[in-house]
């Protein structure tokens, strides 16, 4: 099936020679589709052969017949050719690829971006491109498997990150997976020669995030009902509203407290239980979950996950509500903990 291959898999069948007719590459997440992109695009064809052999062009200004008609060419002084669509989704009708795909040209090396959606996969096209080439669909990425992507990231760069920092970075940024990877090529820049570890303190120097008030820390600070501490970051973050905007803290809270709220029907109430329960890739990132079962009533999550909802529409202006944003989540928290 399309979505069983993995863009592990794409980049070892490009770097193994095992070259196919076309690679189709769509999804929500963009990353990884300009990643797949630019490692056809660079690693292919020599430089000499690029010239006359590499195309890339954007969806806005091709049709589907001046595609197929490219692809059918064949490469001048070179093995293959490769032709590389950016924006395919701004295509019209590229259904009449399946002519296409029933004969492809052999030495073409057909890329396709289609961002930001996918194709029907009941359609004929759909079967037509599995038959011969990648059908590559690139989902947007858990919340939670953002930290691994950070370590991972890094750890291909041979430097190694604190599981605190990398919860950090994730939480900072989100889950634009190219936002992410421009801001860790900053933290690797910053880096002395012999650094091989980055630490909460590297964030906050060249990031701009506080090691302290941040909101994983207010998260953990609600979780045991450290009432001092979450007061604390609470107008940390009210003192710095550029850095600390509400809305990617309410949208924190409302994703622990929605998890937390799931935790309570697994089967088996342990760490591997409510991982499997979450869909979490590691057991121990359970343990938050399970702290906060036992602090929190079924019943109070329930009401906290609908405060969040009040204080989300407030800070939007709906109601009429005059409140700042300050004060709106100084009163979520305070009804949180108590």
């Amino acid at each position: 099936m399309a979505n069983e291959i993995t863009y592990e898999d794409i980049i070892k069948g490009v770097r193994n020679h095992d070259y196919k007719p076309v690679y189709f590459l769509m999804g929500e997440e963009s990353y990884y589709i300009d990643k797949i992109a630019d490692f056809i695009a660079d690693t292919v064809l020599k430089e000499n052969e690029k010239e006359f052999n590499q195309i890339i062009a954007y969806g806005n200004d091709v049709d589907i017949a001046t595609i197929i008609s490219t692809a059918k060419r064949y490469p001048m002084m070179s093995d293959y050719q490769v032709v590389i669509i950016k924006e395919f989704q701004n295509v019209n009708n590229i259904d009449e690829l399946s002519f296409y795909l029933q004969n492809p040209q052999p030495t073409t090396i057909l890329v396709l971006c289609y961002k930001n959606g996918v194709i029907d996969k009941r359609k004929k096209l759909t079967a037509d491109i599995q038959k011969v080439g990648i059908l590559f669909d690139s989902k947007k990425m858990k919340d939670a498997q953002i930290p691994m992507f950070v370590s991972s990231y890094l750890k291909r760069k041979s430097i190694d990150i604190e599981p605190k920092a990398a919860e950090l970075m994730a939480e900072f940024v989100g889950s634009d997976l190219s936002r992410l990877s421009s801001e860790l090529e900053k933290l690797i820049i910053s880096l002395s020669k012999n650094e091989k570890r980055i630490t909460c303190d590297h964030i906050e120097r060249n990031i701009g995030i506080s090691k302290d008030y941040n909101n994983i820390e207010l998260r953990n600070a609600l979780i045991y009902k450290d009432v001092l501490k979450a007061n604390k970051i609470v107008k940390y973050f009210n003192d710095n509203p550029k850095t600390n905007p509400i809305q990617l803290t309410l949208s924190m809270l409302f994703n622990f407290y929605s998890n937390l709220m799931l935790a309570y029907y697994a089967p088996v109430k342990n760490e591997q239980g409510i991982a499997q329960q979450l869909g979490l890739k590691f057991a121990w990132q359970a343990k938050d979950y399970l702290s906060a079962m036992n602090k929190y009533t079924g019943v109070k999550v329930m009401n906290i996950i609908s405060d969040i909802r009040c204080c989300d529409a407030s800070s939007k202006g709906i109601g009429g509500n005059s409140i700042s944003n300050g004060d709106l989540l100084k009163e979520l928290v305070f009804k949180i903990l108590h």
